[in-house]
């Protein structure tokens, strides 16, 4: 081999070692390496500032550190070896809005602007990357997991498959009028479980209902139903189904909600197919509907503790099989809904009340955001009778809301250190008195009232006289969008905690105790996206309470690019995601579960990520400081 081939294959080699080279088709990386040149820059010295005009390279860090100035109160970011800069500015055709300097002494790969268009042309991993970079990371990071958990990883099914790729057999069907011996006979011949009841149109075919051998017992035996009665008769009408795009994971949360065991697949207004949860879980061991129908049976407390170490232990098995974060994390929180109202019905039951009110839920379970460790935050809105004072119901509630929250602690979900629980007097309140209470907090904007507000506004119901929830969401709404002074201080209260990005290291650890040299990915981490997604809620009278949902409902209305906010989302989600498997971790370890791990014990690419995801976070701040000028 000649030297400069030499040269060329070793800058290949040196490259592959990166996202997103490491993906590039050997041709393109090798079109790549011979169209790169070789600078040097020295401690201190600028590679590119905003002052130099239109960008006219790509600069690809070969060896040293990169320190960028992103403008926004003094915050920094570190590039190091195997990052590039300045891709916005690339695909812009414009000025770099950063500055660029050698915080060591730095060689650097460069590639003229018309050759980073050419190749963003011809390779689909580069262009994937350059416009969608933290997606593409995060693509790469969790087949990582999944690689790291699997012991058959080619036999298992994703939560994240759509739901066609999953009913993959022709449904079984018959005509409303169809004899039940008819019926039952396909059902046994077809060796299937169930069958679907249509009304053909054509080529389409109408769902109108369901028949299962679960329904033989209740339905046609015990009742003695004649085996000529047309299944019409017995079949479970209007059955609930899902698009043929939708992904597993909502199949298997309609199957959490309903207690459903089958969901009907629908493409193009006709059946397409149905889905068991044999199919979605048989594989993976996962029994979300076991759970949830063990939940909806018992009817003791030891019987749902036990439930609730299977939904633990479901997060953990979803989690060792590489369950993204958002779906993850919304299985958890639903089935903990259930749970929650079941022990609610059983204690209603026991203390025969007969007051209408309303379960709160706020936090993390109001956002449907909860991890594998979380405590309880809950409240109530009650109705007082007629006659009744607002003390007198609250306190014929208080005994009842105690017995709650000790049987949701024995369940496993610890009582609010905070004291943020039902049984505290202070949250359980009349519609009018929470009115008054969220008044106070938003006239007053104190650091007390902040911090109550970013805790109770993510509120959501989760039992009884639901329209008291949506009655104070409609009345916050209409009080929120129109104080812009409360939603500038929440917006100086959100700017106090920045992302612990270093100037020196990559990360701002604990320096000392016993969480020396690590971050906390809840503090740090998740809430500037918490906060700064329940701000853009409350500015735009959205009424959603999940980040996720409150950035994707907000953004248009502020005028957000829908890139950005799925960036944000993308950041947000791959911080739980770390969350969660450390929670994991420290629980197959015997140790107490918490929110903080050890960057250094990162692999190099969920630390490259994790910057990025923090950089989200300052560049959703730095929206935050320029809309209300903090």
């Amino acid at each position: 081999m000649s030297a400069p081939n030499a040269l060329i294959q070793a800058t290949v080699d040196h490259l592959a070692r990166f996202v997103p080279f490491d993906g590039m088709a050997p041709e393109h990386l090798a079109w790549l390496a011979e169209r790169l040149k070789l600078a040097y820059y020295g401690k201190g010295e600028t590679l590119l500032a905003p002052a130099h005009g239109l960008v006219q390279k790509l600069f690809i860090i070969k060896q040293g550190v990169v320190q960028g100035d992103q403008g926004d109160a003094g915050a920094w970011l570190e590039l190091n070896e195997g990052e590039s800069f300045p891709l916005g500015a690339l695909l812009s055709s414009r000025a770099a809005i950063s500055s660029f300097r050698a915080q060591t002494d730095v060689f650097a790969y460069e590639l003229a602007a018309a050759d980073f268009h050419e190749l963003l042309r011809h390779s689909t991993p580069f262009h994937d990357f350059c416009t969608r970079r933290l997606a593409t990371l995060l693509e790469k990071s969790q087949r990582g997991i999944q690689a790291s958990y699997a012991t058959s990883s080619s036999e298992q099914q994703s939560l994240r498959s759509p739901l066609s790729s999953i009913a993959r057999r022709k449904p079984v069907t018959c005509a409303p009028d169809t004899p039940l011996r008819s019926a039952l006979e396909t059902i046994r011949d077809s060796g299937i479980s169930s069958i679907v009841v249509v009304e053909a149109e054509g080529d389409i075919q109408r769902p109108v209902g369901v028949f299962t051998v679960r329904d033989l017992i209740g339905r046609v035996i015990l009742p003695g139903i004649d085996l000529a009665t047309p299944i019409r008769a017995v079949m479970t009408p209007e059955p609930m189904a899902l698009p043929a795009s939708a992904h597993a994971f909502e199949a298997a949360l309609m199957m959490a909600k309903h207690g459903f065991r089958h969901v009907l697949v629908m493409d193009h207004g006709s059946l397409s197919g149905v889905v068991s949860e044999k199919d979605l879980f048989s594989l993976q061991r996962v029994g979300v509907t076991q759970i949830s129908t063990a939940i909806r049976g018992a009817n003791a407390l030891d019987q749902l503790q036990l439930a609730a170490e299977d939904i633990r232990q479901l997060g953990h098995n979803m989690m060792a099989q590489g369950v993204a974060a958002e779906q993850l994390t919304q299985i958890l929180s639903t089935l903990n809904d259930i749970l929650t109202q079941r022990v609610i019905e059983l204690e209603c039951t026991a203390a025969e009340c007969r007051h209408a009110f309303c379960w709160l839920s706020f936090g993390s379970e109001g956002r449907l955001e909860q991890t594998l460790a979380t405590d309880q935050d809950n409240g109530i809105i009650f109705v007082a009778a007629d006659g009744e004072t607002p003390e007198q119901a609250r306190a014929a509630l208080l005994p009842l809301a105690e017995r709650i929250n000790r049987a949701l602690d024995a369940c496993g979900f610890p009582l609010c250190k905070g004291g943020i629980m039902a049984m505290n007097p202070k949250w359980c309140l009349s519609l009018d008195e929470w009115k008054a209470t969220f008044s106070r907090w938003i006239d007053s904007g104190d650091p007390e009232s902040l911090l109550n507000a970013s805790i109770f506004f993510d509120f959501r119901a989760l039992h009884g006289r639901a329209e008291l929830a949506t009655q104070l969401r409609e009345w916050l709404m209409g009080r929120t969008t129109t104080t812009p002074r409360f939603l500038h201080q929440m917006a100086a209260n959100a700017l106090r905690n920045r992302p612990p990005l270093g100037l020196v290291r990559d990360f701002v650890v604990s320096s000392e105790g016993e969480h020396a040299n690590t971050l906390d990915l809840k503090l740090n981490g998740t809430t500037p996206f918490v906060d700064a997604a329940r701000l853009f809620a409350l500015a735009s009278g959205v009424g959603a309470t999940g980040t996720a949902a409150r950035l994707r409902a907000a953004g248009p209305k502020l005028r957000i690019a829908s890139a950005e906010i799925e960036a944000w989302i993308s950041a947000f989600f791959f911080i739980q995601m770390l969350r969660l498997r450390g929670q994991h971790e420290e629980n197959l370890a015997g140790q107490v579960m918490d929110n903080r791990i050890d960057p250094d014990q990162l692999n190099d690419l969920d630390r490259r990520i994790l910057k990025e995801a923090f950089r989200q976070a300052r560049k959703v701040q730095s929206r935050l400081s320029m809309d209300y000028k903090v």
